[in-house]
């Protein structure tokens, strides 16, 4: 993915030149030098508002085997069962 970034007048006279720039990834458009906006494709933007994936989407992501996880055990949020 690549990343562009325009000035707001690069963006002003080009903007069929950023949007095919955004087909390759975002696109950020400065305003005196400090990015202001930013522009996607319409698919990347949905993948974005989706909302949040399940648990199996989350664990086949490519490169999960790579993310260290180990969890940290909560204390006093459990007791034994009392049987009697």
């Amino acid at each position: 993915m690549a990343i562009t970034t325009l000035s707001s007048r690069e963006f002003n006279h080009d903007a069929g030149g950023a949007k095919r720039a955004a087909r390759n990834g975002p696109v950020f458009i400065t305003d005196r030098g400090r990015p202001a906006h930013v522009l996607l494709t319409i698919e990347e933007y949905q993948k974005l508002t989706s909302g949040p994936a399940s648990i199996i989407d989350m664990l086949a992501m490519p490169g999960i085997e790579e993310v260290e996880f180990e969890p940290v055990r909560a204390a006093g949020l459990y007791r034994p069962a009392d049987l009697s």
